[in-house]
């Protein structure tokens, strides 16, 4: 079974929470704070695999979560980190997010980040100063992303064959490669892409045979949209039109209709190869010729007949030649989503922009740095409160809260988490 599409959730894990402890060793009353940090949450991270076919299994494992960090203990001890998920998906998986591209593995051993692991929480030892000499503050462990993703394959190949259903697209590649897809006398029988490598001159080609068009695919009707996504990422396209169509002409231009519908597809490099030609008489082949000459002057075509195995080298040779020309751009085109950066977000690298809106007698706070120092604060520990409390005052919030009308036992929301509002503590 082909899957190229599916949604998976992924859960990263949860950093531990730090640990308040005090060094309680003999001779030494007042040993201070050694509570340790906890570990950070594992990360989920997607690798690209060449011996990783589909998606399936995503049909199956619909939820993927990575392990938790551990809490930290005394004498310092830090939690251990969660171990990152690795998920192996086939070269050529695109990862999105609320439609936005997160990453598109196209290299063999390529990965990425997708949903990355809470931070882990301080413990009260890091907390300890000139003034605060038994701090009883510890913080929480930051939850782990958590979101649905859509996966999309798309088949990665030097080259794609495009045509109406029946043009010889499977027989042709069934000749040429050490592909065995299925072969009938009907439309439609290819109706998951193949792949395939042929060898010409001593250089490999990869050759995607596709679902075949129809008029109308880029609206959707027929295998379009499935077709059409495999086929935008091969650097040549192979036009395949059967000599026995009633008019080759009308064919070619059915299918560049709905390429120039779709993306840049209608500006990719074609060649076209008129198939099925053993035995056919010079002067329907020169009439099929001139019909899609017609249509595009500049057409390239070249008369094969996979059966009968003739035409075939010459063509390969002028695919390899446009392939090597091609390739580097299609490599460069994808060059600005082959690594996917993944920043750590330290207090210190956040921007303090906050805002607050005012609900009935709620106070809601955004901001990336006062969500961070949220999410890790332990709200059944008194301390910890304060001490966000504490960030609120130096960042201007507190003094805004005052202003827009916040009273005592006003409520505050920040990340999820509520507490009260405190004039003076």
């Amino acid at each position: 079974m082909f899957v190229d599409k599916a949604k998976v959730s992924l859960k990263a894990g949860k950093g531990g929470d730090g640990a308040v402890s005090f060094r309680h060793e003999i001779y030494i009353p007042k040993g201070g704070p050694d509570g340790g940090d906890g570990g950070k949450g594992g990360d989920i991270v997607f690798k690209a695999d060449k011996d990783t076919d589909t998606l399936v299994d995503f049909r199956f494992t619909p939820i993927l979560t990575a392990e938790n960090g551990k809490n930290g203990a005394g004498q310092r001890a830090a939690g251990k980190s969660g171990n990152d998920l690795i998920v192996e998906v086939p070269i050529g998986t695109s990862v999105y997010k609320d439609g936005e591209l997160l990453a598109d593995l196209t290299k063999d051993g390529q990965i990425a980040i997708i949903a990355k692991g809470g931070d882990g929480g301080f413990g009260n030892a890091h907390f300890k100063s000139s003034t605060r000499q038994a701090p009883l503050i510890a913080e929480v462990g930051e939850p782990g992303e958590e979101f649905e993703a859509e996966l999309e394959l798309k088949s990665l190949a030097d080259v794609g064959l495009i045509g109406l259903p029946n043009a010889g697209k499977s027989t042709f590649l069934s000749v040429v490669s050490n592909a065995k897809p299925e072969i009938a006398d009907y439309p439609f029988t290819t109706i998951t892409p193949q792949l395939g490598v042929t060898t010409i001159d001593g250089h490999d080609i990869l050759i995607a045979d596709i679902p075949g068009l129809i008029e109308g695919a880029a609206e959707g009707k027929g295998l379009g949209h499935d077709f059409l996504r495999h086929v935008e990422r091969t650097a040549v396209l192979l036009h395949l039109i059967d000599i026995y169509n009633d008019d080759a002409g009308k064919a070619y231009e059915t299918i560049r209709n709905e390429l120039s519908k779709y993306t840049d597809l209608a500006t990719r490099p074609e060649i076209v190869a008129l198939t099925k030609c053993e035995g056919v008489d010079e002067d329907i082949i020169k009439m099929q010729m001139s019909s899609i000459l017609a249509k595009n002057s500049d057409a390239k075509i070249f008369v094969i007949s996979a059966s009968a195995h003739t035409g075939l080298t010459e063509l390969l040779r002028e695919l390899y030649e446009e392939v090597t020309k091609e390739k580097p751009v299609i490599v460069s085109e994808n060059k600005e989503t082959e690594d996917i950066p993944t920043i750590s977000l330290s207090p210190s690298t956040l921007k303090d922009t906050w805002n607050i809106e005012k609900m009935d007698d709620k106070f809601i706070i955004t901001g990336e740095k006062i969500e961070k120092f949220a999410r890790r604060t332990d709200l059944n520990n008194y301390a910890s409160v304060n001490r966000l409390r504490d960030i609120m005052k130096k960042m201007g919030i507190r003094a805004e809260l005052t202003t827009l009308g916040a009273k005592p036992d006003s409520i505050i929301s920040i990340a999820n988490k509520e507490f009260t509002f405190v004039e003076d503590y």
